[in-house]
């Protein structure tokens, strides 16, 4: 078999990161999605040549079928797990099969109205005043969380809400286990509870001496050669380093971290070579998945700070398929022209003379229509020459344009034609490194909340949004009478006109409206349906 050209091209793109790639037929509909800890060499193995030759028949045939493929890079693979779960349940390939039920990822609940609470994993958080951890993109993970707490903080696993000596019968998991067995008086209540306590605040990440327990563990198990709790462990202490960081991020108060984003915008000026220090920061950031739904945000920084009156997002018009650098060039155009139209919309008409100008107020933040002092771009030179060539074309050529790649967190900086680019990478730990991922993360979330919002969207519209003259109601009657969609398309006019409300006449429109959905993606072929009366 012989690998398209297309295929080879994306191929030589692919990233050595974790995330989840996509595969579409001939056409564009999606009929595989995967997950890899290394993108590159996971879906470069389907296409060698051992592969499609010793592969099982149900792999060629997906292979051979296989037309165009994209690819999402996660930070970490338990991310790429989840976006993983979350495309199989949105698009249902047909060589997926699993996350194609209603099964998902596994929590910790713990109900604080019980007398004595406990532990236990769900798949569905609800708003019942209970507390959730989790998701664990390993249920294994999970099992053994709920394991470690019980043993470390001697929490009850049986079921009874109220154990006690005269209506349950006492089990023995004080003597078999580490239950500190409060239904017959070994602790207190108040001490039980307090245990409980401690034990959300392990999972929540509050105690990081509590992490060398786990690696204890992990190794542990390791040595035992019980490899896969001691994998479970891993997973697990991976999630409470994350909470120990997020933790550690939200116990700042509000001064420290504005003084410390201040700070961070003062070094940027001397790293950057800038003229003045960059109070505004606009960045720009683009969320597609090969071209569908293509849309891009913009956040904005003030002292280092969002500030989220200004933040924008956009629906790329322009571009067709998977053209980040010129999907950043359109929203960089139409961002910017805007704004010098409102720059002289707004632009207050010159004083009569001198002696009748008087001061105005001393505002301490930049004015809403003002150009910002740092435009960053998520992405390398590429991206950095596509918005500063956007901007050289509206007069704003003076504008400072910065990259923030994210496989090293490097800065770029086009320094001219025929120039090498200047890249910048900083500490890890360094306060103007910290303002500028802190935004391209918040330009990140906003455009990519914004995509599954648009796609959740196209995922609830239905085929017969698409019949001129049939309203709200009377969709909700036919799929309440026939309970769903595909029943619908194999019922006849007869069995539709049977339905309150439709007749023999609007029964034969719908019947030919589905009929002519099966001639997709050739809608040319057919006439539209007239309009129901």
């Amino acid at each position: 078999m012989r690998v398209p050209d297309k295929i080879k091209a994306r191929l030589r793109e692919l990233p050595d990161k974790p995330g989840c790639y996509i595969m579409r037929d001939r056409t564009g509909r999606i009929v595989y999605v995967g997950k890899a800890s290394s993108l590159r060499k996971r879906v470069g193995w389907y296409f060698r040549a051992a592969s499609l030759r010793s592969a099982p028949p149900k792999l060629r045939g997906l292979i051979r079928g296989v037309a165009d493929l994209e690819t999402i890079a996660t930070r970490t693979e338990a991310e790429a797990v989840l976006l993983e779960g979350q495309l199989i349940k949105d698009y249902r390939p047909r060589y997926n099969t699993s996350f194609k039920d209603d099964k998902r990822f596994l929590l910790l609940r713990m109900d604080p109205r019980e007398p004595l609470p406990r532990f236990k994993t769900c798949r569905i958080q609800r708003n019942d005043q209970a507390l959730y951890f989790g998701p664990y993109a390993s249920s294994s993970a999970a099992r053994v969380a709920l394991d470690f707490i019980e043993k470390r903080f001697g929490l009850r696993k049986c079921r009874p809400q109220t154990p006690d000596s005269e209506t349950h019968q006492h089990c023995i998991d004080d003597i078999v286990r580490h239950c500190s067995a409060p239904c017959i008086g070994k602790v207190t209540r108040d001490e039980y509870r307090a245990h409980v306590e401690e034990a959300c605040s392990f999972l929540r990440g509050e105690h990081p001496e509590s992490l060398k327990a786990v690696e204890t563990a992990m190794r542990q198990a390791a040595e035992a050669q019980d490899y896969e709790r001691a994998a479970a462990l891993r997973d697990l202490l991976d999630l409470l380093r994350t909470a120990l960081k997020q933790r550690t991020r939200i116990a700042k108060t509000p001064e420290m971290k504005t003084e410390e984003a201040r700070a961070g915008c003062e070094e940027l000026r001397t790293i950057l070579d800038l003229a003045r220090i960059p109070r505004v920061i606009e960045a720009y950031d683009v969320s597609n998945i090969s071209g569908t739904h293509a849309v891009a945000s913009m956040v904005c920084a003030v002292d280092g700070m969002p500030h989220r009156n200004r933040y924008r997002h956009f629906r790329i018009k322009t571009v067709e398929g998977s053209d980040d650098p010129a999907m950043m060039a359109e929203v960089i155009r139409r961002r910017f022209a805007r704004l010098i139209h409102e720059t002289q919309l707004c632009r207050p008409p010159p004083p009569e003379s001198s002696a009748q100008a008087k001061p105005g107020p001393d505002t301490s933040g930049p004015a809403p229509h003002a150009l910002p002092d740092l435009v960053l771009v998520d992405g390398g030179i590429t991206q950095v020459r596509a918005a500063r060539a956007e901007l050289a074309k509206l007069g704003l050529a003076h504008l400072a344009v910065a990259g923030l790649a994210k496989e090293h967190e490097e800065i770029h900086q086009d320094t001219g034609k025929g120039s090498r680019p200047r890249v910048t990478r900083l500490e890890l730990n360094s306060r103007a490194l910290r303002v500028l991922t802190t935004i391209r993360d918040e330009a990140h979330r906003f455009a990519l909340t914004y995509h599954r919002n648009l796609r959740q969207k196209r995922i609830r519209e239905s085929v017969l949004d698409d019949i001129p003259g049939l309203g709200k109601k009377r969709k909700e009657l036919l799929l309440k009478h026939f309970g769903s969609l595909q029943r619908l398309k194999r019922a006849t006019v007869e069995e539709i006109g049977a339905v309150p409300g439709f007749g023999k006449r609007s029964a034969d429109l719908v019947r030919q409206a589905l009929a002519c959905r099966k001639c997709a993606p050739a809608p040319s072929a057919c006439s539209p349906p007239p309009a129901l009366l």
